[in-house]
């Protein structure tokens, strides 16, 4: 759970708990289940007229905050105001928040961590991360343990974090591939072709990238790429296939790079 209250603007998961004429009552699943208000006039746009076909008891939903008094103990939020993309995004983070709750409760009973420390640690990781999930990510994304360490998370504690995120954390990806055709008339033009493939298979992306090189059928080949964004894999794609032309064309040879089977560009 987060602690205090949340911000004006900011978007929070809820729990409708009561449905009356004049609005909604929820729980605010984040903030210590501390209740939040939705009127009428901020259930939906234009009159409503059953406002139980917008909202009903026991329903998960996102809510905008629009006022905020902690002297009062009242939160006014709003549920129109909140469009699906980000419903989806905020129910997907609270997701992934409640997971890391879990993984970080495993790495304190690993470490044997009491309950005082376990909540320093978690405040320690928010302020730092934003979110516990993120510690996990970066674990598996960045620099493991060495990474968790700078960011001040004690060595047997980032080592129990760094284990559960390579357990649990899975890492997104996405894959696309592109064709070379290569042609080198000259006496030592397979070797010259093998060593341009040998080249076009080592282009280097970082971690989380694959290139994989397999033979569709002369002078084609296909470059297939795993990376953990379109972006990357699209430079690498390019990259790969790049070097092996560059090698062919140096030595009397030709080629061309073709994104999809229909598309062709020379990269000369």
């Amino acid at each position: 759970m987060v602690k205090g209250w949340p911000n004006p603007g900011e978007l929070v998961v809820c729990t409708v708990t009561k449905v009356v004429d004049f609005g909604a009552f929820v729980q605010l699943d984040e903030y210590d289940n501390k209740e939040g208000l939705i009127h009428i006039s901020e259930v939906a746009s234009g009159w409503v007229k059953y406002i139980r076909d917008h909202v009903r008891e026991g329903q998960k939903i996102v809510c905008k905050v629009l006022d905020v008094n902690p002297k009062r103990g009242h939160i006014d939020l709003s549920f129109k105001d909140v469009n699906e993309h980000q419903r989806r995004e905020t129910i997907q983070l609270w997701k992934n928040d409640q997971k890391a709750m879990k993984w970080l409760q495993f790495v304190a009973d690993e470490v044997k961590l009491q309950p005082s420390e376990i909540e320093k640690l978690e405040d320690m990781i928010r302020e730092e991360f934003g979110n516990l999930y993120a510690v996990f990510e970066e674990a598996v994304q960045g620099e493991g343990v060495s990474g968790l360490a700078k960011a001040g998370i004690p060595q047997n504690i980032a080592e129990a974090i760094n284990r559960i995120a390579h357990e649990n954390v899975k890492v997104p990806t996405v894959d696309i591939a592109g064709y070379i055709d290569l042609l080198c008339p000259t006496s030592n033009g397979v070797e010259v072709i093998k060593k341009a493939l040998k080249m076009a298979s080592s282009v280097e992306g970082g971690e989380g990238v694959s290139v994989d090189i397999t033979y569709v059928g002369a002078p084609r080949y296909r470059i297939h790429v795993i990376a953990p964004d379109y972006k990357k894999a699209e430079k690498v794609l390019t990259t790969s296939a790049k070097s092996a032309i560059d090698y062919v064309n140096k030595h009397e040879g030709e080629g061309e790079f073709h994104r999809h089977m229909e598309e062709a560009k020379s990269l000369s």
